[in-house]
């Protein structure tokens, strides 16, 4: 079984004693058994520092892969890594690192830009808002020859402790001619969470990566309106899971791919 860290690397709250800027290395696991912490003054807060307390936290067992969630540490803790021979995986779930942080009341707030359209060539055909029961989605999927299918054991809804009665609310996108090369799109934008976000007009945003956001699509009707605030009133008893389902046309026969989602909202609660 391979070993992970969650690392953050990051400016301080805290200052040393004649004022100076602290940089702070935290280090924890997903279990949050094994945890470790170092700081540097602003000036020594590089690759080489970094490199030195990676192995110094390691006990000479590195990890094998190393996840980090803020934009600002990535390229830091990536030549790090690559000095260790230590993958390096950019993902927002790092569930045990930032509940860390905000125990110790430090920012995680990310700056996010705002959302851009989806290239004109990724656009499918259709799409609605859907919901399936808690108890029927893995099977549902798992069963199935999808080429891209992103169901991680820790969001399957038995490990959220959802009843099996509890509708999951998603997405379905029939993408056409475009759909394998949209689902390619997808799984290497990285889906985190898709939202309805109210405006002029009101769209659906697909936050992915570490910070990036794209809107799949925009609307004025009042009933999609309608349709979309239920998902979101469902995405509340679903503890935030959600789904986006891509198939090539309605016919349900085949599916092109499917990625299984969280608000980070409601795992961070």
């Amino acid at each position: 079984m391979s070993l992970v860290w969650q690392v953050d690397f990051y400016r301080s709250p805290q200052r040393d004693a004649a004022g100076q800027v602290l940089w702070e290395l935290l280090i924890c696991d997903a279990t949050g058994d094994f945890e470790y912490l170092a700081t540097c003054p602003q000036s020594q807060a590089n690759s080489s520092w970094l490199t030195e307390k990676l192995k110094l936290a390691s006990a000479e067992n590195l990890p094998d892969v190393i996840q980090v969630f803020r934009p600002q540490s990535l390229s830091l803790i990536t030549v790090a890594g690559n000095n260790l021979g230590i993958n390096v995986e950019a993902t927002r779930r790092t569930l045990s690192l930032k509940k860390l942080l905000q125990e110790k009341q430090y920012p995680l707030v990310i700056d996010q830009p705002p959302p851009v359209p989806l290239p004109e060539n990724l656009w499918g055909e259709e799409w609605r808002f859907a919901n399936i029961s808690a108890g029927d989605l893995v099977d549902e999927f798992t069963e199935r020859p999808i080429p891209f299918l992103q169901m991680p054991e820790f969001l399957q809804p038995i490990n959220l402790g959802l009843a099996s009665n509890v509708p999951v609310p998603g997405t379905i996108i029939y993408g056409g001619k475009q759909s394998l090369r949209l689902a390619r799109w997808l799984q290497e934008a990285k889906p985190a969470s898709l939202n309805y976000i109210a405006g002029a007009p009101d769209g659906l945003i697909l936050e992915a990566d570490l910070a990036d956001r794209w809107i799949l699509a925009t609307f004025e009707n009042s009933e999609v309106t309608a349709a979309a605030q239920i998902y979101e009133q469902r995405k509340q008893v679903s503890h935030g899971l959600h789904f986006l389902l891509l198939q090539p046309d309605d016919s349900g026969v085949t599916y092109t791919g499917f990625w299984l989602l969280q608000d980070e909202k409601y795992y961070l609660c």
